[in-house]
């Protein structure tokens, strides 16, 4: 059955911590005190787990979806709390990562053309690959990373002037985004190895648990 049936995705345990905690540590090891949760399905678990973020060390702020909005709609729903701040960050409640996000912010503050950037990653592939010569298999390449192409890692510096961009509804991929890149005011910043995982499938879970617990050592 889905792991979100009983609580949202941010809740679900990942090597014995919730996604959510796991973020806020990662935020906190890069200077990161404020955040704001933007909370809609099953928001009262969410809001009882966090509180004040106190115990996290940091500030909570919640704006809270009444229906659906998408993940434009929903950042546009928090404009009066965003807007006040020059630069934030803006990161998926379902991806688990390393990487260093104050790159996106030094890319941001760097380039006074930009408006947003978004950090990106080689795309992993899900498949592990054959070597073929002739008809004969000659090896095989377990689940690659393909260089060639790169995928958006659902994290973003934005500054508060982006937000004129962003839909009352909709996915800000298919709305803000595409225009902000044809108005050449969105920048990205690529990402070599690192540990990134989006949590959303079982198997993504059991992967992404075993490689916080046996190669990152619980550190992220």
């Amino acid at each position: 059955r889905p792991f979100t049936e009983d609580s949202p995705k941010p809740l679900v345990q990942v090597a014995g911590e919730s996604i959510i905690d796991w973020q806020i540590k990662w935020l906190k090891k890069h200077g990161v005190r404020e955040l704001v949760i933007l909370a809609g399905y099953k928001k009262e678990k969410l809001i009882e787990h966090l509180g004040s973020g106190s115990r996290h060390g940091v500030k909570i702020t919640y704006v809270i979806e009444d229906e659906p909005l998408g993940t434009g709609g929903a950042i546009k729903n928090a404009e009066h709390v965003l807007s006040k701040e020059e630069v934030f960050l803006v990161l998926n409640g379902d991806v688990l990562t390393n990487l260093d996000p104050k790159k996106l912010i030094a890319k941001l503050e760097g380039d006074n053309s930009l408006l947003g950037v978004i950090a990106s990653i080689p795309l992993p592939s899900p498949y592990g690959i054959l070597r073929i010569e002739g008809e004969r298999i000659i090896g095989f390449i377990e689940k690659p990373v393909i260089t060639d192409y790169w995928i958006n890692a659902g994290i973003y510096a934005l500054s508060s002037d982006s937000l004129k961009y962003f839909p009352e509804k909709g996915d800000l991929e298919k709305t803000a985004f595409p225009k902000m890149a044809e108005e050449g005011v969105l920048g990205v910043v690529k990402y070599e190895n690192v540990f990134w995982r989006a949590i959303d499938t079982h198997k993504d879970l059991e992967e992404a648990s075993y490689l916080i617990t046996n190669v990152l050592k619980g550190e992220l």
